[in-house]
């Protein structure tokens, strides 16, 4: 799989992609992820990307001929499928928005399936609403606010390339994930010492009867949910 990211701040990516699985998936060649900085796209000579919102408001929009330049020339690489948007070949777009749909486990599990994703980081105020008509979907990792679309693009990639063959040591790892199945978090481990300041592992893990254990952590996969802000 490849992903490919419009950003403003690429070297924000660094870091987090150099580092434990998403490198060792990329030095696998199991993804790809390139970084494109979206100031190539530059509507003047000063590498701007923004420019004041009609109607006045605070801050500074994202203009959508720049990201439609951005799009094509990605898009370009792909020329038997850059008339349709259906097809596993075509890439999708995904743009990172505050109202976009609430990213979840199922949508990293749909998105695994893709070739090719695009992942645009939106920043400053915002975009030009003409821009949401070039996406395939708008995506949020949650109701707060970020300065911008880098930190959700590193959850999806993430949370995408794991579920990728290969990519983990062992792919049941990511099958007893939690909310890999019906939404349940995933039971809770112990490993050694059996006991540490008095609290000891369950019984039920030390008694060596496999059925018995995963009737158990059946049941606690049902009954873990988060935990309540009691202050």
């Amino acid at each position: 799989m490849q992903f490919d990211i419009l950003t403003l701040f690429p070297e924000m990516f660094e870091s987090p992609f150099s580092s434990s699985i998403i490198d060792r998936a990329i030095k696998n060649k199991k993804v790809k992820i390139k970084l494109h900085q979206m100031r190539q796209w530059a509507w003047n000579s000063y590498g701007a990307v923004d420019d004041k919102p009609y109607g006045g408001g605070v801050g500074m929009l994202i203009r959508v001929d720049v990201i439609d330049k951005a799009i094509k020339k990605l898009d370009s690489r792909f020329p038997a499928c850059r008339q349709a948007r259906r097809g596993n070949d075509r890439p999708r777009i995904i743009l990172t928005s505050a109202r976009g749909k609430r990213f979840t486990q199922a949508d990293a599990v749909r998105l695994s399936k893709e070739k090719n994703i695009i992942i645009i980081c939106g920043h400053y105020e915002g975009f030009d609403e003409r821009i949401s008509k070039l996406v395939d979907e708008e995506i949020s990792i949650g109701d707060y606010v970020l300065t911008g679309g880098e930190l959700p693009a590193m959850v999806m990639v993430d949370s995408i390339a794991r579920l990728l063959p290969g990519v983990l040591g062992k792919d049941e790892s990511s099958q007893t994930d939690s909310f890999s199945k019906n939404n349940f978090i995933e039971y809770p481990q112990y490993t050694r010492p059996a006991e540490y300041n008095g609290e000891k592992v369950p019984e039920i893990l030390l008694s060596g009867n496999p059925k018995k254990i995963k009737e158990w952590q059946q049941q606690q996969s049902g009954q873990r949910g988060p935990k309540e802000d009691t202050q």
